[in-house]
Protein backbone atom coordinates (compact mmCIF):
# COMPACT_ATOMS: atom_id res chain seq x y z
CA UNK A 1 0.00 0.00 0.00
CA UNK A 2 1.77 3.47 -0.45
CA UNK A 3 1.91 5.91 0.94
CA UNK A 4 1.53 8.96 -1.29
CA UNK A 5 -1.54 10.82 -1.29
CA UNK A 6 -3.69 11.65 -4.60
CA UNK A 7 -2.31 15.30 -4.49
CA UNK A 8 1.29 14.15 -3.95
CA UNK A 9 0.96 12.14 -7.06
CA UNK A 10 -0.18 14.64 -9.25
CA UNK A 11 2.59 16.71 -8.11
CA UNK A 12 5.57 13.81 -8.99
CA UNK A 13 4.78 11.98 -11.76
CA UNK A 14 6.37 8.63 -13.13
CA UNK A 15 9.60 9.55 -15.30
CA UNK A 16 7.70 8.07 -18.20
CA UNK A 17 5.10 11.17 -18.29
CA UNK A 18 8.17 13.22 -19.07
CA UNK A 19 9.53 11.09 -21.50
CA UNK A 20 6.25 11.33 -23.24
CA UNK A 21 6.13 15.08 -23.45
CA UNK A 22 9.85 14.96 -24.39
CA UNK A 23 8.76 12.52 -27.48
CA UNK A 24 6.08 14.89 -28.42
CA UNK A 25 8.36 18.22 -28.79
CA UNK A 26 10.36 15.84 -30.92
CA UNK A 27 7.34 14.67 -32.50
CA UNK A 28 8.75 10.49 -31.70
CA UNK A 29 6.88 8.04 -31.72
CA UNK A 30 7.36 4.78 -29.17
CA UNK A 31 9.03 2.81 -32.13
CA UNK A 32 11.28 5.77 -32.72
CA UNK A 33 12.23 5.63 -28.95
CA UNK A 34 12.89 2.28 -29.02
CA UNK A 35 15.18 2.19 -31.96
CA UNK A 36 16.93 5.09 -30.75
CA UNK A 37 17.68 3.25 -27.47
CA UNK A 38 18.47 -0.21 -29.29
CA UNK A 39 15.97 -1.70 -27.38
CA UNK A 40 12.42 -3.69 -27.81
CA UNK A 41 9.20 -1.46 -27.77
CA UNK A 42 7.98 -3.29 -25.07
CA UNK A 43 10.46 -2.16 -22.76
CA UNK A 44 10.08 1.23 -23.75
CA UNK A 45 5.91 0.98 -23.66
CA UNK A 46 6.24 -0.23 -19.75
CA UNK A 47 8.33 2.76 -18.85
CA UNK A 48 5.96 5.17 -20.86
CA UNK A 49 3.00 3.76 -18.97
CA UNK A 50 4.62 3.85 -15.39
CA UNK A 51 4.78 0.13 -14.99
CA UNK A 52 8.60 0.06 -15.13
CA UNK A 53 11.35 2.23 -13.19
CA UNK A 54 14.37 3.80 -15.04
CA UNK A 55 17.05 2.00 -14.02
CA UNK A 56 20.64 3.72 -13.82
CA UNK A 57 21.80 2.59 -17.32
CA UNK A 58 18.31 3.65 -18.67
CA UNK A 59 18.62 6.78 -17.03
CA UNK A 60 22.21 7.29 -18.72
CA UNK A 61 20.62 6.39 -22.50
CA UNK A 62 17.93 8.60 -22.19
CA UNK A 63 19.79 11.66 -21.33
CA UNK A 64 21.87 10.57 -24.80
CA UNK A 65 19.07 10.49 -26.55
CA UNK A 66 17.13 13.79 -25.43
CA UNK A 67 20.70 15.93 -24.97
CA UNK A 68 20.30 16.35 -21.75
CA UNK A 69 21.82 15.93 -17.95
CA UNK A 70 23.12 12.64 -16.98
CA UNK A 71 21.61 12.88 -13.72
CA UNK A 72 17.76 14.62 -15.20
CA UNK A 73 16.01 11.12 -15.61
CA UNK A 74 17.78 9.38 -13.04
CA UNK A 75 16.61 12.65 -10.13
CA UNK A 76 12.82 12.05 -11.73
CA UNK A 77 13.01 8.63 -10.84
CA UNK A 78 14.65 8.78 -7.29
CA UNK A 79 12.09 11.71 -6.48
CA UNK A 80 8.96 9.78 -7.73
CA UNK A 81 10.35 6.39 -5.47
CA UNK A 82 10.56 9.17 -2.30
CA UNK A 83 6.85 10.08 -3.64
CA UNK A 84 5.78 6.96 -3.12
CA UNK A 85 7.81 5.28 -0.52
CA UNK A 86 5.57 4.23 2.67
CA UNK A 87 6.34 6.67 5.59
CA UNK A 88 9.11 5.57 8.22
CA UNK A 89 7.41 4.13 11.15
CA UNK A 90 6.61 7.34 13.45
CA UNK A 91 8.44 5.36 16.41
CA UNK A 92 12.07 4.97 14.38
CA UNK A 93 12.54 8.98 14.72
CA UNK A 94 11.49 8.44 18.81
CA UNK A 95 13.83 5.04 19.29
CA UNK A 96 16.21 7.46 17.72
CA UNK A 97 16.03 10.06 19.84
CA UNK A 98 15.77 7.48 22.95
CA UNK A 99 19.62 6.09 21.70
CA UNK A 100 21.19 9.22 21.79
CA UNK A 101 19.87 10.07 25.12
CA UNK A 102 19.89 6.47 27.29
CA UNK A 103 22.14 3.95 27.09
CA UNK A 104 19.67 1.59 25.62
CA UNK A 105 21.25 -1.27 24.65
CA UNK A 106 22.98 -1.49 28.09
CA UNK A 107 19.30 -0.95 29.33
CA UNK A 108 18.18 -3.73 27.05
CA UNK A 109 21.13 -6.03 27.95
CA UNK A 110 20.67 -5.34 31.85
CA UNK A 111 16.99 -6.54 31.03
CA UNK A 112 15.19 -3.42 32.16
CA UNK A 113 13.65 -3.28 28.63
CA UNK A 114 13.29 -5.88 25.37
CA UNK A 115 14.00 -5.03 22.35
CA UNK A 116 12.49 -8.52 21.07
CA UNK A 117 9.62 -8.12 23.53
CA UNK A 118 6.03 -7.31 21.40
CA UNK A 119 5.73 -4.63 23.33
CA UNK A 120 6.98 -1.35 21.55
CA UNK A 121 9.94 0.19 23.18
CA UNK A 122 8.45 3.39 23.67
CA UNK A 123 5.99 1.50 25.43
CA UNK A 124 8.32 0.15 27.50
CA UNK A 125 10.22 3.66 28.31
CA UNK A 126 6.88 5.15 29.40
CA UNK A 127 6.55 2.21 32.05
CA UNK A 128 10.14 2.68 32.86
CA UNK A 129 9.37 6.48 33.32
CA UNK A 130 6.04 5.81 34.75
CA UNK A 131 4.16 8.26 32.33
CA UNK A 132 1.52 8.02 30.14
CA UNK A 133 2.39 9.10 26.53
CA UNK A 134 6.11 8.95 25.06
CA UNK A 135 6.38 12.82 24.66
CA UNK A 136 6.26 12.45 28.31
CA UNK A 137 9.57 10.59 28.71
CA UNK A 138 12.29 12.85 30.42
CA UNK A 139 14.80 14.36 27.91
CA UNK A 140 12.56 13.37 24.75
CA UNK A 141 11.88 16.15 22.29
CA UNK A 142 8.72 17.61 23.04
CA UNK A 143 9.00 16.46 26.90
CA UNK A 144 6.75 17.97 28.78
CA UNK A 145 9.13 16.98 32.06
CA UNK A 146 12.24 17.75 30.32
CA UNK A 147 13.31 21.08 32.46
CA UNK A 148 12.57 19.89 35.59
CA UNK A 149 15.47 17.45 35.66
CA UNK A 150 18.20 19.81 32.77
CA UNK A 151 17.29 22.37 35.46
CA UNK A 152 18.96 20.11 38.03
CA UNK A 153 21.49 18.71 35.83
CA UNK A 154 20.61 14.85 36.52
CA UNK A 155 22.43 12.84 33.65
CA UNK A 156 19.74 11.07 31.59
CA UNK A 157 21.54 7.41 32.81
CA UNK A 158 21.54 8.68 36.33
CA UNK A 159 17.89 9.45 36.05
CA UNK A 160 17.13 6.24 34.38
CA UNK A 161 18.87 4.84 37.24
CA UNK A 162 16.80 5.70 39.54
CA UNK A 163 13.42 5.53 38.06
CA UNK A 164 14.69 1.54 37.59
CA UNK A 165 15.11 1.70 41.64
CA UNK A 166 11.75 3.31 41.44
CA UNK A 167 10.23 0.48 39.49
CA UNK A 168 11.75 -2.12 41.55
CA UNK A 169 10.53 -0.72 44.69
CA UNK A 170 7.06 -0.53 43.77
CA UNK A 171 7.06 -4.36 43.33
CA UNK A 172 8.09 -4.66 46.66
CA UNK A 173 5.99 -5.02 49.45
CA UNK A 174 6.66 -3.58 53.59
CA UNK A 175 5.38 -2.29 56.58
CA UNK A 176 4.19 1.61 56.54
CA UNK A 177 6.71 4.06 57.01
CA UNK A 178 8.00 5.21 60.40
CA UNK A 179 9.93 7.88 61.66
CA UNK A 180 9.90 6.87 65.19
CA UNK A 181 11.29 3.49 64.27
CA UNK A 182 13.76 4.44 61.81
CA UNK A 183 15.74 7.03 64.55
CA UNK A 184 15.92 4.18 66.80
CA UNK A 185 17.23 1.99 64.03
CA UNK A 186 20.05 4.34 63.78
CA UNK A 187 21.40 3.61 67.02
CA UNK A 188 21.12 -0.38 65.53
CA UNK A 189 23.23 0.52 63.28
CA UNK A 190 25.89 2.31 64.20
CA UNK A 191 26.85 -0.93 66.15
CA UNK A 192 27.16 -2.10 62.49
CA UNK A 193 30.13 -0.19 61.82
CA UNK A 194 32.67 -2.23 63.10
CA UNK A 195 32.99 -4.83 60.35
CA UNK A 196 32.22 -5.09 56.82
CA UNK A 197 29.99 -7.91 57.17
CA UNK A 198 27.61 -6.68 59.18
CA UNK A 199 26.35 -4.72 56.41
CA UNK A 200 24.51 -7.80 55.36
CA UNK A 201 22.13 -6.88 58.69
CA UNK A 202 21.15 -3.01 56.72
CA UNK A 203 18.27 -4.34 54.45
CA UNK A 204 16.46 -5.89 56.99
CA UNK A 205 16.50 -3.10 59.47
CA UNK A 206 15.40 -0.46 56.94
CA UNK A 207 12.72 -3.02 55.88
CA UNK A 208 11.18 -2.85 59.73
CA UNK A 209 11.14 0.68 59.21
CA UNK A 210 8.77 0.63 56.35
CA UNK A 211 11.97 1.94 54.13
CA UNK A 212 12.46 -0.23 50.91
CA UNK A 213 16.03 -0.75 50.54
CA UNK A 214 17.42 -1.59 46.62
CA UNK A 215 20.75 -1.72 45.16
CA UNK A 216 21.06 -1.09 41.61
CA UNK A 217 24.10 -1.27 39.49
CA UNK A 218 25.12 1.77 37.45
CA UNK A 219 24.85 2.10 34.01
CA UNK A 220 27.48 2.99 31.96
CA UNK A 221 28.28 6.99 31.90
CA UNK A 222 26.11 7.26 35.48
CA UNK A 223 27.85 8.48 38.72
CA UNK A 224 25.19 8.41 41.36
CA UNK A 225 25.74 6.91 44.48
CA UNK A 226 22.08 6.79 45.59
CA UNK A 227 18.42 8.19 45.51
CA UNK A 228 15.83 8.99 48.07
CA UNK A 229 12.77 8.33 46.76
CA UNK A 230 8.75 8.26 47.87
CA UNK A 231 6.27 6.16 46.57
CA UNK A 232 3.25 7.44 48.74
CA UNK A 233 3.29 9.85 51.95
CA UNK A 234 3.82 6.29 54.32
CA UNK A 235 6.50 4.31 51.62
CA UNK A 236 10.00 6.35 51.41
CA UNK A 237 12.63 3.81 49.35
CA UNK A 238 16.37 4.73 49.05
CA UNK A 239 18.43 2.99 46.34
CA UNK A 240 22.35 2.92 46.04
CA UNK A 241 24.55 1.75 43.40
CA UNK A 242 27.91 0.94 45.38
CA UNK A 243 29.61 1.89 42.49
CA UNK A 244 32.65 2.75 44.98
CA UNK A 245 32.99 -0.33 46.63
CA UNK A 246 34.24 0.40 50.23
CA UNK A 247 33.10 0.54 53.31
CA UNK A 248 33.49 4.55 53.99
CA UNK A 249 31.72 5.05 50.85
CA UNK A 250 28.34 2.50 52.15
CA UNK A 251 27.90 3.67 55.44
CA UNK A 252 28.52 7.69 53.91
CA UNK A 253 25.71 7.27 51.20
CA UNK A 254 23.48 5.06 53.31
CA UNK A 255 23.51 7.50 55.94
CA UNK A 256 22.85 10.60 53.48
CA UNK A 257 19.92 8.93 52.36
CA UNK A 258 18.34 8.09 55.83
CA UNK A 259 18.84 11.23 56.74
CA UNK A 260 16.72 12.53 53.68
CA UNK A 261 14.02 9.83 54.70
CA UNK A 262 13.73 11.50 58.36
CA UNK A 263 13.77 14.98 56.92
CA UNK A 264 11.30 14.09 54.47
CA UNK A 265 12.94 14.76 51.23
CA UNK A 266 12.39 13.77 47.95
CA UNK A 267 8.64 13.77 48.10
CA UNK A 268 7.98 15.85 45.55
CA UNK A 269 10.70 14.76 43.14
CA UNK A 270 13.42 11.96 43.61
CA UNK A 271 16.75 13.17 45.21
CA UNK A 272 19.80 11.62 42.97
CA UNK A 273 23.10 12.00 44.96
CA UNK A 274 26.57 11.85 44.13
CA UNK A 275 28.29 11.84 46.98
CA UNK A 276 31.94 12.68 46.09
CA UNK A 277 34.79 15.46 46.70
CA UNK A 278 32.84 18.88 47.44
CA UNK A 279 29.56 17.31 46.67
CA UNK A 280 30.22 15.27 50.42
CA UNK A 281 30.72 18.43 51.98
CA UNK A 282 28.58 19.65 55.07
CA UNK A 283 29.99 23.45 54.20
CA UNK A 284 30.00 23.71 50.70
CA UNK A 285 27.79 26.87 49.75
CA UNK A 286 26.90 25.33 46.56
CA UNK A 287 25.11 22.86 47.81
CA UNK A 288 21.24 23.09 49.00
CA UNK A 289 20.71 23.10 53.08
CA UNK A 290 19.09 19.57 52.78
CA UNK A 291 22.12 18.11 50.94
CA UNK A 292 24.10 20.13 53.91
CA UNK A 293 22.46 18.89 56.78
CA UNK A 294 22.68 15.13 54.78
CA UNK A 295 26.42 15.28 54.75
CA UNK A 296 26.59 16.37 58.15
CA UNK A 297 24.40 13.37 59.10
CA UNK A 298 26.77 11.01 57.45
CA UNK A 299 29.75 12.24 58.55
CA UNK A 300 28.95 12.38 62.08
CA UNK A 301 27.80 8.71 62.00
CA UNK A 302 30.16 7.59 60.09
CA UNK A 303 33.31 9.15 62.42
CA UNK A 304 32.32 11.78 65.14
CA UNK A 305 33.84 14.91 64.35
CA UNK A 306 34.74 15.94 68.23
CA UNK A 307 36.99 12.77 68.52
CA UNK A 308 38.76 12.41 65.37
CA UNK A 309 39.54 16.37 65.54
CA UNK A 310 40.83 15.43 68.88
CA UNK A 311 42.94 12.67 68.04
CA UNK A 312 44.87 14.05 65.19
CA UNK A 313 45.41 17.34 67.07
CA UNK A 314 47.26 14.80 69.70
CA UNK A 315 49.14 13.31 66.70
CA UNK A 316 49.93 15.30 64.18
CA UNK A 317 51.94 15.35 62.00
CA UNK A 318 52.34 11.79 62.20
CA UNK A 319 49.37 9.37 62.47
CA UNK A 320 50.71 5.97 63.38
CA UNK A 321 48.70 2.92 61.83
CA UNK A 322 48.83 1.64 65.72
CA UNK A 323 46.96 4.22 67.14
CA UNK A 324 44.91 4.31 64.06
CA UNK A 325 43.92 1.01 64.80
CA UNK A 326 43.24 1.55 68.52
CA UNK A 327 41.41 4.77 68.34
CA UNK A 328 38.79 2.85 65.56
CA UNK A 329 39.05 -0.11 68.15
CA UNK A 330 37.69 2.60 70.98
CA UNK A 331 34.99 3.91 69.17
CA UNK A 332 34.07 0.92 67.31
CA UNK A 333 34.40 1.77 64.29
CA UNK A 334 36.05 0.02 61.17
CA UNK A 335 39.45 1.45 60.84
CA UNK A 336 38.15 2.02 56.96
CA UNK A 337 36.00 4.93 58.50
CA UNK A 338 39.02 6.41 60.17
CA UNK A 339 41.11 5.95 57.58
CA UNK A 340 38.64 7.87 54.71
CA UNK A 341 38.46 10.79 57.13
CA UNK A 342 42.45 10.99 57.85
CA UNK A 343 42.60 10.73 53.69
CA UNK A 344 40.54 13.42 53.23
CA UNK A 345 42.16 16.05 55.70
CA UNK A 346 45.42 14.98 54.62
CA UNK A 347 44.81 14.76 50.83
CA UNK A 348 46.98 11.29 51.22
CA UNK A 349 44.60 9.06 49.37
CA UNK A 350 47.11 6.25 49.48
CA UNK A 351 47.42 6.38 53.66
CA UNK A 352 45.95 3.16 54.72
CA UNK A 353 44.45 2.56 51.86
CA UNK A 354 44.05 -1.68 52.20
CA UNK A 355 41.52 -0.87 55.46
CA UNK A 356 38.78 0.66 53.21
CA UNK A 357 37.62 -2.83 52.82
CA UNK A 358 35.18 -3.95 50.39
CA UNK A 359 31.83 -4.69 51.36
CA UNK A 360 29.75 -5.15 48.48
CA UNK A 361 29.84 -9.09 48.13
CA UNK A 362 28.31 -8.61 52.03
CA UNK A 363 25.44 -7.16 50.91
CA UNK A 364 24.17 -8.57 48.03
CA UNK A 365 23.25 -11.83 49.04
CA UNK A 366 20.88 -10.16 51.40
CA UNK A 367 19.25 -7.27 49.41
CA UNK A 368 16.95 -6.74 46.68
CA UNK A 369 19.80 -6.39 43.89
CA UNK A 370 19.48 -5.34 39.91
CA UNK A 371 22.85 -5.85 38.26
CA UNK A 372 26.15 -7.77 38.28
CA UNK A 373 24.16 -10.23 36.69
CA UNK A 374 21.07 -10.68 38.40
CA UNK A 375 17.20 -9.15 37.38
CA UNK A 376 15.12 -7.80 39.28
CA UNK A 377 11.89 -9.60 38.71
CA UNK A 378 9.84 -6.66 37.25
CA UNK A 379 7.68 -6.44 34.56
CA UNK A 380 8.76 -5.29 31.37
Amino acid sequence: MSGVTGNQRKIVKHPGHYIREAMKGREWLQRDLAFILGVPEQSVNLILSGKRNVSPEMALALAAAFDTSRDFFANLQQAYDLAVARPPDPKVAMRARMQSRYPVREMARRGWISASSHVPLDEQFMRLFDVPFADEIPYLAGSAHRGRYEERQVPPADLAWSFRVRQIAKSLPGPRYSEAALRGALVELEQLLLAPEHVRHVPRRLSDCGVRFIVVEKLPGANSDGVCLWLGPDAPAIGMTTRRDNIENFWFVLRHEVEHVLNGDGKNIEVIDRLDGEQASATNPSLSEQERRANAAAAGFCVPAATIDSFMVRHKPHYDEKDVLAFAATHRRHPGLIVAYLQKRMERPDYMARQLVKVRNFLLPHATVDGWGHVAPVSL
